[in-house]
């Protein structure tokens, strides 16, 4: 029973992390700054917090409210970044996923 409650848990925050995923590459092609920081701010903070990446959450709140960027490049290299950061945490989640299968 708790077995399938891990799974069930981890599920939504799996298609969350894909919607934020793709939001954010829609964003980053588009150079939708402000989405971009929306994105960064709320939507990451929020995910990274519900499934306890606190580092990711830390990096991705200080994106926005540490210092202004000293240009649109360095903001979008950043962003980068933080999209990277996600990514690992993409695949991290998958794995746990298939060895809680197992």
């Amino acid at each position: 029973m708790l077995h399938c409650n891990m799974i069930a848990r981890s599920v939504p925050l799996q298609l969350g992390l894909e919607d934020l995923l793709g939001d954010l590459h829609h964003a980053r092609r588009s150079l939708d700054l402000g989405r971009l920081a929306w994105l960064a701010y709320c939507e990451v903070r929020r995910w990274a917090r519900m499934a306890g990446e606190e580092a990711l959450a830390e990096h991705s709140s200080a994106l926005i409210t540490n210092s202004p960027h000293a240009s649109r490049e360095a903001f979008l290299a950043e962003v980068d970044v933080l999209i990277f950061e996600l990514e690992q945490a993409r695949l991290r989640a998958a794995a746990t996923a298939d060895t809680r299968r197992t």
